[in-house]
């Protein structure tokens, strides 16, 4: 993946990588910047974007994620008062947008919060732009387009869009241009910080290749493998890998929303799973049903390995240390 060019920074990828070190857990730092400034306030909807956050800012970032629990589905979500102090002492909030965590917009409409909000789901390759586009390839990025991506202000509205899969941080590639924006964001807060900051999200670019890198070797060996996604979380990383999704459109939206499944759709769908053709299947581990169940069971029938991922960040991970088990989890079923 190229990277945009970047200012000349102070500190050499070794001390870099430290800085990345020290933001892998959540902690209230009591360090502050060369202008003897409080640590930044940021706010995350989900402790994705929270670890994410913690990387670019280290210990000059004091960073509270409000979807931390395994058990929360972050569509469902309902903040509370506290959530919406959180919110209103923030100095920046990172929401996914596209409709996911909607309750972020609430609780920024509803604090009267003014802190820039970078909504990740904008710097997708698949966002819809003004003019309707939204299937734009990774190709069309100019390192122009690249840095627009890190100004941008303006929102194209919270709201589930129809056809887009909100689930954006399960694209690297996107990751990469989101730790950009979180570095500019707290480099104009913190001036006398922002090579420190620039510096880290060049190190998590670094890792972002190697995660991009495994899924090139899972393309060259299964390109155009079939897999089934019981609920879309996963499918930014699973044509990425160069897999093929067969899932019924109309299947992984109802189970997304909670909805029972039309019987001529589910079906359709235990049709695909017993043709022969299915090399894996993927799960959500925070959202399912008697459907899912139900092919699921059919997998575990027809010997299709069956790979679940979840929404959050699980305990004692980072972003880069938990998609790569994803992939390395999904390369293991395919060569199964």
């Amino acid at each position: 993946m190229k990277t945009p060019s970047r200012p000349l920074v102070l500190l050499g990828l070794g001390a870099a990588s430290a800085l990345v070190l020290s933001g892998c857990a959540s902690t209230t730092s009591d360090a502050t910047s060369d202008s003897e400034t409080d640590a930044i306030t940021v706010v995350a909807s989900t402790n994705v974007y929270g670890q994410i956050a913690e990387v670019v800012g280290a210990d000059l970032v004091e960073v509270t994620s409000i979807v931390t629990n395994a058990a929360q589905d972050p569509h469902s979500f309902e903040a509370s008062a506290r959530d919406q102090l959180t919110v209103e002492q923030a100095d920046l909030v990172i929401e996914n947008g596209g409709g996911y965590d909607s309750f972020m917009e609430s609780l920024v409409e509803a604090s009267g919060s003014e802190a820039h909000v970078i909504t990740a789901a904008e710097f997708s390759h698949s966002w819809p732009t003004e003019e309707g586009d939204e299937d734009h390839s990774e190709d069309e990025h100019s390192e122009d387009e690249d840095e627009e991506h890190a100004d941008e202000d303006d929102h194209a509205g919270h709201d589930h869009i129809e056809g887009f899969n909100e689930h954006v941080w399960y694209d690297p590639h996107t990751m990469a241009y989101v730790a950009d924006a979180i570095a500019e964001e707290l480099g104009e807060i913190s001036p006398d910080d922002a090579e420190i900051f620039t510096a880290n999200a060049e190190a998590f670019h670094d890792e972002i290749e190697g995660l991009e890198e495994s899924l090139e070797e899972i393309d060259a060996a299964h390109a155009g493998d079939e897999a089934f996604l019981t609920e879309p979380v996963g499918g930014y990383l699973v044509i990425a890998a160069g897999l093929e999704d067969v899932t019924p459109s109309e299947f992984s939206e109802a189970v997304e929303e909670g909805q029972d499944v039309a019987p001529a759709i589910l079906l359709e769908a235990l049709s695909i799973v017993t043709d022969g053709e299915l090399s894996v299947m993927i799960t959500n581990t925070q959202t399912g049903g008697a459907e899912t169940e139900q092919v699921v069971t059919e997998a575990d029938t027809e010997d299709i390995p069956v790979v679940a991922f979840s929404e959050t960040l699980p305990e004692g991970q980072t972003y880069i240390s938990w998609m790569q088990e994803n992939i390395e989890n999904l390369a293991a079923a395919l060569d199964s």
